[in-house]
């Protein structure tokens, strides 16, 4: 057997291989950092594996780093037709780097709360740019749709881990940690302990608080885990349960979604300056018609405003059509127009010729916004008469949702134009228009994304108090709102900064994410030994599993079956409802679109601040 037909072997049984993986990549580490880095251990003298974990423990830039870098080859293994993905593959390997230190040596994580904040709240600013353009839209076709998937997950998670510790008499303070950790809101461990120390919740007798405490904590560890893990795969896989492609229904959601006209990217999103395929050609012609010569550029243009000399050659001098020359017999020009009607030059103009001076012209895409009243109420064929020399109209917005751009469509101030052509002929026609050409660029704009999450942690950082129960939106989705309030602006008024360039997203986007749950699975791992007693921790496991995944599958029936909704934009909604990021991130990835998140924010939010009440109450009547 060759070396290829073994590999292919190896790689079509990835349990067992994923942990040799993991394994040896692990024991390679040790033995590299356990040589090159004992010297520095200070507290304990390590050899060997240990040495590695402790390196990892003092050193948490290089805990996070190879929690990555083993986590994404871990998620992308192939069992069955199911993968983790890069999220649930670097959570579990955090999980087990931090648990097997923690069990073996003694050896635990202290990372910084702060790192785990930044990189969440730069991920969720990402998601909202990402998102942001047709947010609105997804609001105002399924806002009342999005509230009451919201309400089936938070209610029946409620239900399920509340009467399901009475119906198991686990005692008190599991429910408030179960649902705590089902939900993956750590939040409702805060105000289920403020029940607990405010007297709202009576101890009973033989009970104290650090019992209580001890309790939740055992609830929320286990459950947080195995939810966070398993509420990736179910709803990444929920469309794909029920027959349904993610990212045939995915193109449909996006196309449903921009007002059912495919005008491409969006204003102020990435790819709105790629040129795609047009009919439009610049082929080059012999002047040769007398009729022709003595005639300007612009005068030619307006005998046939469906052809534009762009370009003349004469002898050894190239002259732009700018500069709006007289033809002369002889001359060659360079015409700009629709395939079919340049077919008929040689009849109008004579013949053609092969002058790459006069065709080897770039064609670049701008939108541009229209903020000149002069030209508001005429229609797209005058306005084209007028200022069309040498453009072409790609497609056009409104309000940031692509519209019919027709002959006899009429043009609005505010409208964005999305035009190609020469550079100068855009920018001709864009300065009638008192605006200026937004063309996509690698700018990554630093300062104004900072102004942005400043802004979006000052609002989901303030909080009301209600009978003792702090709420507050969050940071993370202050920023997101942000995220989203920044690329809507963009999409209807290009010239607000333009649009981001999807690289720099992208790299917000998984970079953040990835960190803040490397970060993450750090501090929970070690908790977990800690919650195994007797058989608790089965009840635990089942109850969390229950509240982590029936919810949002009664979520998905509702939305499915009586409500007819996109699978895709349902399943964005249910990762909402049950607060899972990484879950969304799931479904973004198998359906190749960001179309799920438009449904994301609503229940969300609404959850967000529901579980933190029947936390309490939970807490409070346990």
């Amino acid at each position: 057997m060759n070396k290829q037909s073994k590999l292919l072997q190896a790689l079509s049984h990835p349990p067992k291989y994923m942990v040799s993986l993991f394994l040896g990549l692990i024991a390679l580490a040790s033995l590299f950092l356990g040589n090159a880095y004992a010297s520095t251990i200070e507290a304990e003298t390590y050899t060997g594996l240990a040495s590695a974990l402790s390196y990892l423990a003092s050193n948490p830039f290089a805990y996070l780093f190879l929690t990555l870098a083993i986590g994404y080859p871990i998620g992308r293994i192939t069992i069955g037709g199911i993968s983790l993905g890069a999220t649930a593959g670097t959570l579990v390997t955090g999980i087990l780097i931090a648990l097997a230190s923690s069990a073996l040596y003694g050896i635990t994580y202290d990372i910084p709360g702060l790192v785990e904040d930044i990189f969440l709240m730069l991920f969720m600013y990402a998601l909202g740019m990402r998102v942001g353009p047709q947010f609105f839209s997804g609001l105002a076709r399924g806002g009342i749709d999005f509230i009451v998937i919201g309400l089936i997950v938070v209610v029946s998670n409620f239900l399920i881990v509340f009467f399901g510790v009475k119906l198991l008499d686990l005692g008190p303070g599991y429910a408030a940690g179960i649902i705590s950790g089902s939900y993956t809101v750590t939040a409702v461990m805060g105000v289920a302990q403020s029940a607990v120390n405010s007297g709202a919740f009576h101890l009973p007798d033989g009970m104290t608080t650090d019992m209580v405490s001890a309790n939740m904590a055992a609830g929320y560890a286990i459950s947080y885990v195995l939810s966070s893990i398993f509420i990736i795969l179910l709803v990444k896989y929920l469309p794909s349960m029920f027959g349904k492609d993610p990212v045939v229904e995915a193109q449909r959601a996006e196309q449903d979604y921009s007002g059912g006209e495919d005008g491409g990217a969006l204003p102020g999103t990435a790819g709105a300056s790629i040129l795609g395929f047009t009919d439009k050609q610049i082929r080059s012609y012999l002047v040769e018609h007398k009729e022709l010569a003595g005639k300007s550029v612009n005068q030619l243009f307006k005998i046939n405003p469906h052809a534009a000399i762009v370009r003349v050659v004469r002898g050894d001098e190239v002259i732009e059509a700018r500069d709006n020359p007289t033809l002369q017999l002889g001359d060659i020009v360079g015409v700009l127009g629709n395939y079919g009607l340049l077919l008929n030059g040689e009849d109008k103009v004579g013949q053609e010729v092969s002058e790459p001076r006069a065709r080897m012209i770039d064609i670049e895409v701008a939108d541009v916004h229209v903020g000149n009243s002069e030209f508001a109420g005429k229609t797209l064929e005058a306005l084209g008469q007028e200022i069309g020399f040498g453009i072409h109209l790609k497609s056009m917005f409104r309000a940031g949702v692509a519209i019919p751009h027709l002959p006899k469509t009429i043009v609005e101030k505010g409208d964005v134009l999305r035009l190609a052509g020469p550079a100068w002929c855009i920018a001709q026609a864009a300065k009638s228009l008192k605006a200026v050409p937004i063309i996509e660029s690698t700018y990554t704009e630093v300062s104004f994304m900072s102004i942005a999450l400043f802004i979006g942690f000052l609002i989901g950082h303030a909080s009301v108090e209600i009978s003792g129960i702090p709420f507050a939106l969050g940071a993370s989705a202050g920023c997101m709102l942000m995220g989203i309030l920044v690329s809507w602006l963009r999409t209807r008024n290009p010239e607000f900064g333009g649009p981001t360039s999807e690289g720099a997203r992208a790299f917000l986007n998984d970079i953040g994410l990835s960190m803040f749950v490397a970060v993450l699975a750090a501090g929970v791992g070690p908790k977990i030994i800690s919650s195994f007693q007797g058989t608790v921790v089965i009840w635990i496991a089942i109850l969390g599993m229950l509240g982590a995944l029936v919810p949002p599958f009664l979520a998905w029936i509702y939305g499915y079956y009586f409500r007819k909704m996109n699978p895709v934009v349902l399943a964005g909604a249910c990762a909402g409802g049950r607060n899972s990021t990484p879950a969304l991130n799931g479904i973004q990835d198998i359906s190749r679109s960001g179309i799920a998140a438009v449904a994301y924010p609503v229940p969300y939010a609404l959850t967000s601040a529901a579980v933190l009440i029947l936390g309490y109450i939970a807490m409070v009547f346990s």
